[in-house]
């Protein structure tokens, strides 16, 4: 189990560039399926949770070529469906989260699709039911087996239908939205997620030959074709990686440049961390973060205590409530963190304590924060990283802590975020990798 070693206290200078999207580069590369024809996608990030989705597509029998720096090639002519049915893919498929949107693909072009149980992070039950339901009402029967704990998706044919999702879900958006594409009929899915990565999606499905209508709101409709030829396609830059660098920065009193970060794709980002009196300079498409003596968090018009709390798109993503939540220890104010939508997201606060932070746990989703100032920096700490998003605020709290911290488990940062060691070492950071 590899770790990082963090020498706290170190401002960083410098400029830093996104990396591509994960959940994008997840719901594209398995958009590839949809096609015989070859389909190329750039900035697809190097980080663990697509490197594994891309050896599973490889397995499948999918051709995948490296065409340049964060280039592939993919080409889905010689399918093996024989290979859903292996212990192989029901171990692999098993460990990785993303594989649950093969199924919309698998489904739609070949009737029949294996999932095993996902895994991916330990943040509380995420259940698959939007999904399932969504996919059924295209006219798919699901089976689960319990022993082998794998569920057989097949359907003799796609028919589009009507349907309203019960909660508006990233994934399974993405997942009917695959599958609805080569249903015969029109398909119209309301509630549906309208994430700028889904959006990204429609568009790559739509030059692809695919038919959707409504992108970007919570109402898309699906006019169904016969098939899909190939295509190219260039990944966002990864919000969460942006508002990770932003915290940091602010966290640890340092002047930071956030590169090309495609600023109209932020959303209510920016302005969430400038309610946290965080100062957030947008050049062009750069952000800059100067340096921070302090920063002082916002209330409410009447006074009251703010409230960071996730929602649906164009809300704030729960993706970053670990962030703001270790980034207002060290501010003056108070907050509260409602992380609605996971409820074992905010037991990684337990170490915070140990650091030395205020921070009362309510209850498994909410968690309200006293604000030090400064007036008492965090402690070194032994630490492991529970999932990806609690990992890089356990590593922000590490680097702008006293003393030398010790963070096992970096795989679960490593499925998030490419050579974050290396990358921000290079602007002032002391982060080794055991």
């Amino acid at each position: 189990m590899a770790s990082f070693i963090i020498e706290g206290g170190h401002r960083l200078n410098g400029e830093l560039i996104p990396q591509g999207a994960k959940n994008e580069a997840l719901e594209v590369l398995c958009a590839t399926l949809l096609t015989p024809e070859e389909v190329k996608i750039y900035n697809i990030p190097d980080i663990l949770d697509v490197n594994n989705l891309i050896q599973l597509l490889r397995d499948l029998g999918v051709t995948v070529e490296r065409i340049g720096l964060n280039a592939y090639s993919f080409k889905a002519d010689k399918i093996n469906l024989d290979y859903l049915d292996s212990e192989e893919f029901l171990q692999k498929g098993a460990a990785l989260r993303g594989s649950v949107m093969i199924i919309g693909p698998l489904i739609a072009r070949f009737g029949y699709a294996v999932l095993p149980k996902p895994g991916g992070d330990k943040i509380g039950r995420r259940r698959l039911d939007t999904h399932f339901l969504g996919i059924q009402k295209l006219g798919a029967s699901f089976t689960y087996c319990p022993t082998a704990q794998r569920y057989e998706i097949k359907a003799d044919k796609l028919t589009g239908s009507y349907m309203l999702l019960d909660e508006a879900s990233v994934t399974g958006t993405a997942n009917i939205l695959m599958a609805a594409v080569l249903a015969e009929g029109d398909t119209t899915i309301y509630n549906a997620a309208c994430e700028p990565y889904l959006q990204q999606l429609s568009k790559m499905l739509n030059r692809m030959g695919a038919r959707i209508e409504g992108i970007g709101s919570n109402l898309l409709t699906i006019h169904g074709v016969s098939s899909l030829k190939g295509c190219e396609h260039t990944v966002l830059p990864d919000m969460i990686e942006v508002g990770s660098f932003i915290g940091m920065a602010a966290m640890t009193q340092s002047d930071i440049t956030i590169k090309n970060v495609s600023y109209n794709d932020l959303g209510i980002i920016p302005d969430s961390f400038r309610r946290m009196g965080i100062t957030v300079e947008q050049n062009g498409d750069d952000i800059h973060i100067p340096e921070h003596e302090s920063y002082e968090i916002d209330t409410f018009i009447d006074g009251s205590i703010m409230t960071f709390a996730d929602a649906p798109w164009p809300g704030l993503t729960p993706d970053l409530l670990s962030v703001f939540l270790v980034v207002a220890t060290q501010a003056k104010g108070s907050v509260l963190i409602h992380q609605k939508m996971f409820e074992s997201r905010l037991f990684f606060v337990d170490k915070l304590i140990d650091m030395g932070a205020q921070i009362i746990l309510c209850d498994p989703h909410r968690a309200a924060v006293i604000g030090q100032a400064r007036a008492h920096k965090l402690r070194a700490a032994n630490m492991v990283s529970p999932d990806i998003r609690a990992g890089i605020a356990l590593l922000i709290a590490a680097m702008s802590a006293e003393g030398t911290s010790r963070i096992h488990n970096i795989d679960q940062i490593d499925r998030g975020y490419q050579d974050i060691d290396k990358r921000l070492n290079a602007i002032g950071a002391r982060i080794t990798r055991l």
